[in-house]
C-alpha cells in the first residue's frame, strides 16, 4: 500500500503565495507521475499539474505562469508552489500518484488539503 500526505495548504491573502508539499511512503518500486487536483464546491475535481518521470510537466490554463510543479526523486515528494493567488484558487487541493509497487502498478490519493485565498 502507498500512502500520500499532502500538507501547506491554508489561509492567503490575494496576490499571496503557498507551497504544498505531497509526501509518497509505503510499497514504492517506481512513480510514473505525481499530479495536483482542486476540487471548488460544487465543481469538479480538475488537473491543475503534473510532472512526469523523465521532468515532464503540464498545466492547466488557468493555472500556467502562477504554479509551478517540482519534484524530489530522492524524497518521492511532489511540490506546488502557487504565486499570485487568485479568490477563484480557493478549493480543497489533492495530490495525485500513479506507482509502480513492484507487482502492480495502481493510483493513489492524498487526503487533500483546503486552500482558501481571500482578503
Amino acid at each position: 500500500q502507498v500512502q500520500l500526505v499532502e500538507s501547506g495548504g491554508g489561509l492567503v491573502q490575494p496576490g499571496g503565495s503557498l507551497r504544498l508539499s505531497c509526501a509518497a511512503s509505503g510499497s514504492i518500486s517506481r512513480i510514473n507521475s505525481m499530479a495536483w487536483y482542486r476540487q471548488a464546491p460544487g465543481k469538479q475535481r480538475e488537473l491543475i499539474a503534473i510532472t512526469i518521470s523523465g521532468g515532464n510537466t503540464n498545466y492547466a490554463d488557468s493555472v500556467k505562469g502562477r504554479f509551478t510543479i517540482s519534484r524530489v526523486n530522492a524524497k518521492n515528494t511532489v511540490y506546488l508552489q502557487m504565486n499570485s493567488l487568485k479568490p477563484e484558487d480557493t478549493a480543497d487541493y489533492y495530490c495525485s500518484a500513479d506507482v509502480f509497487t513492484g507487482w502492480v502498478t495502481s493510483n493513489f490519493w492524498g487526503q487533500g488539503t483546503q486552500v482558501t485565498v481571500s482578503s
